[in-house]
């Protein structure tokens, strides 16, 4: 029989297709409710689960509520923010106090090359609703905790308002002062040891599950890769990312990740 270790990334309200989700991935709350439903029967055959929670404040570099446009006007939902346009004046920190760090973040974060800052809306504060994991889920893990009597390892990730983390492993652009946002080792040893295969799920597939395997690919060893399954039918793509997904999709599979869907799964 086999034994599996089960990470799920971000399964929150807020990135559920329901009502009054933030932002919600289309397919997000089937994805979640398959997981769900899965997870009783399988039980037993689960040794570890790991759960990462995107946790904000309301206010913060990625968010709505951080930024003004010239005229002084909040800024948009989905707008891309470079450095060049701080400097030019097209957009501004709603407190200017904050413009020459925000600076300096934007340029650490271009020079890395792999991201641009993207302004999302208010989503997944801590301590409300839209933080919330999937209701069935969250169900599920209360009932494998009880039958198990092993207990569900919660990650937060992203807190610090200064630097984006979709990584549950480190924020974009980590910081010296801030020990939460520099590589989790812990969690990557935890994830490293191995023997069972590893079931990857959660929200989005194009953003913080991309971005946590490819974190994955890089600091774990290759024979732990390969016992690593992507599952595709609990995980989907942010609307207008979907080539992004795929993208990643296609970059773990040459890492000796496998793909598939629970049906799938012995």
């Amino acid at each position: 029989m086999t034994r599996f270790d089960l990470l799920v990334v971000d399964p929150q309200n807020d990135f559920l297709d329901i009502p009054g989700a933030a932002l919600p991935v289309p397919g997000a709350a089937a994805d979640m409710q398959r997981l769900a439903d899965w997870l009783p029967a399988h039980a037993q055959q689960v040794d570890r689960i790991t759960v990462t929670l995107d946790s904000h404040a309301s206010f913060g570099v990625e968010r709505t509520t951080f930024w003004l446009d010239a005229a002084g006007q909040a800024v948009a939902p989905f707008t891309l923010i470079a450095a060049a346009d701080v400097e030019a004046g097209r957009y501004t920190p709603r407190h200017p106090a904050q413009r020459t760090e925000v600076l300096r973040y934007l340029h650490a974060l271009e020079a890395a090359g792999e991201r641009q800052l993207v302004v999302w809306p208010v989503h997944c504060v801590l301590g409300t609703w839209g933080h919330t994991i999937h209701a069935g889920l969250a169900e599920a893990i209360a009932a494998w905790e009880t039958a198990t009597g092993r207990i569900c390892h919660k990650v937060l990730k992203g807190q610090h308002p200064l630097t984006e983390q979709y990584s549950a492993f480190r924020a974009e652009v980590p910081r010296e002062d801030d020990a939460r946002t520099q590589l989790n080792h812990t969690l990557l040893s935890a994830l490293a040891e191995g023997g069972n295969t590893l079931l990857v799920a959660g929200e989005a597939l194009s953003h913080c599950v991309a971005a946590s395997v490819d974190d994955m690919c890089t600091h774990l060893p290759s024979e732990r890769l390969q016992q690593t399954v992507l599952v595709t039918d609990c995980m989907s793509s942010v609307p207008g990312f979907e080539a992004a997904g795929e993208a990643f999709l296609q970059r773990a599979r040459a890492h000796g990740l496998r793909t598939g869907n629970l049906n799938a799964l012995a």
